[in-house]
């Protein structure tokens, strides 16, 4: 695709927001389901197009010249220095929403995210869409691409199978090849400073705590019963149809045993057994840089989830913080059949 092309689809996907339409676009992280996050109508299309509860909140991408003050009430000292750290990337701040900004993007809630996403493309969409604006603020409201709860894409692919039943009026979905990062941004709460709360991580992403405390002088807490809702905070989220269970190195061996009964079972291992030859099981290596395996996992779930397979059996990762993210990603995979 040339250039000339990828700036006409851009400007045809700024134009569908507009509109109030939804955009389906790559992010460095996952792809997103966007639509325009001043319009309530356009958000409702999301909510209905993934069947998601409408008290779940979603989050707003802007580009990396946005004015962050027309989003939220105010934008603290921590914000501004976690946005010149991490932004863009895949990082999102929670904070205070701006009383004019749709509560429809929070779940009612009185907090809202805000990201700037790294991917070239969505920034450039987020970009002409502000163009596009009478008030110059482009803001997209955009979860991942998929029904709710299922397995985020990290492909076009994945979004046009998930969204099969929509027709290309309905959905627009652009291009950008395979998501680097390959699953969601690390989600921090900012939006109760003044009452002497936070930060807290609400969700463990690419960015790690020990990253955010660098920056932070101390790494945030873990969530409280009273912190914001937010994006993949269910127990059960990001799970395939095919049970998926977690199991440690011995366990899994066992349990595969138990599995065969059932039919041909998946098993993604760090170092799978030389001998391989039980027709029953199908052995899948992981990477041991968890990165690496974070960037893989989505792709690999929704593959396996196609196979046909009895069950799906990962070896439990390393429980460092160095894997907080994949094992929060997998361990609510797990529970879905827990």
């Amino acid at each position: 695709m040339t250039s000339v092309d990828i700036s006409r689809l851009l400007a045809q996907g700024a134009q569908r927001l507009l509109e109030g339409g939804l955009v389906a676009f790559p992010t460095e992280t996952v792809y997103g389901l966007g639509a325009d996050a001043e319009n309530p109508q356009a958000i409702a299309r999301i909510y209905a197009a993934k069947g998601r509860p409408a008290n779940h909140p979603v989050i707003v991408h802007v580009a990396p010249d946005a004015d962050l003050t027309y989003w939220v009430k105010s934008v603290p000292a921590e914000a501004r220095a976690l946005m010149q750290a991490f932004w863009p990337g895949p990082l999102t701040l929670i904070l205070p929403r701006a009383q004019h900004i749709p509560a429809a993007v929070s779940g009612g809630q009185d907090s809202v995210g805000l990201r700037c996403p790294a991917h070239p493309i969505a920034q450039e969409l987020l970009r002409q869409f502000a163009r596009l604006k009478p008030n110059g603020q482009g803001g997209v409201a955009a979860p991942s691409a998929n029904k709710f709860g299922q397995v985020s894409p990290t492909h076009a692919s994945h979004v046009r199978a998930e969204f099969s039943g929509l027709t290309e009026s309905e959905l627009m979905i652009l291009e950008g090849g395979p998501a680097q990062v390959g699953i969601e941004s690390t989600i921090i709460d900012l939006s109760r400073l003044d009452r002497g709360i936070g930060p807290v991580l609400l969700r463990p992403g690419h960015i790690s705590a020990a990253q955010i405390g660098a920056v932070l002088g101390a790494e945030p807490a873990h969530p409280d019963a009273f912190a914001p809702q937010v994006s993949g905070s269910l127990k059960a989220h990001y799970a395939p149809r095919t049970p998926l269970y977690v199991l440690s190195t011995a366990q899994l061996l066992n349990r595969i045993e138990k599995e065969r009964i059932a039919g041909r079972v998946a098993a993604v291992a760090f170092h799978p057994p030389g001998d391989t030859a039980n027709s029953d099981v199908d052995w899948y290596p992981c990477a041991a840089d968890p990165h690496a395996y974070a960037r893989d996992l989505y792709a690999l779930l929704r593959d396996l989830d196609e196979r046909g397979y009895a069950a799906i059996l990962f070896e439990q990762p390393p429980r460092t913080l160095a894997w907080q993210a994949v094992n929060d990603r997998i361990g609510r995979a797990a529970a879905a059949f827990s």
